[in-house]
């Protein structure tokens, strides 16, 4: 066809059209499979640290008041 008409053309651009519309619903889904797996390993991430925090502050707890005292006599 070497001349084609109004109509023809619509069709042609509404198939494209379409056609991106798929592209782009594929995307979004991919994208939003990725940000629910950034999200979950986020939250994880976040809960093991807070562990670790806990962790550190039960530690901490636990050291003697004059500890860094006692070092720098001993070092001596």
């Amino acid at each position: 066809m070497a001349n084609p008409t109004p109509i023809d053309q619509i069709a042609e651009r509404v198939e494209r059209l379409l056609m991106r519309y798929g592209e782009l619903q594929r995307t979004n889904a991919l994208l939003t499979e990725q940000v629910d797996t950034l999200t979950r390993e986020r939250d994880s991430l976040k809960s093991r640290l807070s562990a670790a925090r806990a962790r550190v502050d039960a530690l901490l707890e636990r050291l003697p008041e004059s500890g860094a005292g006692t070092t720098q006599k001993d070092a001596g």
